[in-house]
């Protein structure tokens, strides 16, 4: 950044082992956000204030809700909430975009629809025409999709930004700063390597290997998508943040 000072801080929630935030850190970082990840499944305690300039909920194995298995989530469904209240910037990965969903007034369901795995083609609809994060991107670009759960349907008022052949709901905006997505624009195809088999085969996908050659065939063309999206995404941070400032 050339010695450009860190505008705004980013609060990044973990789900599960997996990546944590990925390639999202370093993205978020070229643009002057800087990223302070909490992970809540380890036992980290989250705070009961939502005092950073953005929030990102990852991706993880639960639904929601799922409170008795993973009990840092009413935690986290507080700290969406606040976020939604404040217009504080949000982005919601896998689980993280079924949270907003959920939060906002939409539906999620367990288990519903055509599971995907992998690198799966996307289709951009009208509305991402004039979204501040997704116009101006490949009608079809390409994602690494890795659940069996659903938003099965949008909050109100919700802009739905993108759909997959088998799973209608992949992105979608709540109000003006909110950001939920059904794939992971963090991941990459070397952490294909690291899904489970068992998983994979139980829903009928392939073997982590065959994924993997299909998620490193797409990965460069993926990867000036996703990383444009994580950069507009620093840019409405780093706005609000600025805004927020000069209101005091």
């Amino acid at each position: 950044m050339g010695g450009t000072a860190t505008a705004a801080t980013a609060l990044v929630i973990r789900n599960g082992r997996g990546d944590g935030p990925g390639r999202w850190k370093g993205w978020l970082e070229e643009r002057g956000v800087a990223v302070r990840v909490v992970p809540a499944h380890e036992g980290a305690p989250l705070p009961g204030r939502l005092e950073h300039q953005a929030l990102v909920v990852l991706g993880g194995c639960y639904l929601p809700d799922d409170d008795a298995r993973a009990p840092w989530l009413p935690a986290t469904r507080a700290l969406v909430r606040q976020a939604l209240a404040g217009r504080t910037p949000f982005f919601g990965i896998c689980l993280g975009g079924q949270m907003l969903a959920q939060v906002a007034g939409g539906e999620v369901r367990g288990e519903h629809g055509t599971p995907e795995f992998g690198s799966t083609r996307l289709g951009l609809r009208p509305e991402a025409g004039d979204d501040p994060l997704f116009q101006g991107l490949p009608a079809h670009p390409r994602a690494i999709e890795n659940h069996v759960d659903a938003v099965t349907a949008l909050p109100p008022g919700a802009h739905w930004l993108a759909h997959s052949d088998d799973c209608p709901y992949q992105a979608f905006r709540v109000g003006s700063a909110a950001w939920g997505t059904q794939f992971h624009p963090e991941a990459t195809a070397a952490g294909v390597l690291r899904w489970d088999p068992a998983r994979l085969s139980r829903h009928g996908a392939p073997a982590p290997e065959v994924l993997h050659a299909r998620a490193l065939r797409d990965e460069p063309a993926a990867t000036a998508v996703w990383r444009t999206v994580a950069h507009r995404f620093a840019d409405v941070v780093t706005s609000a943040a600025v805004g927020a400032g000069r209101s005091r």
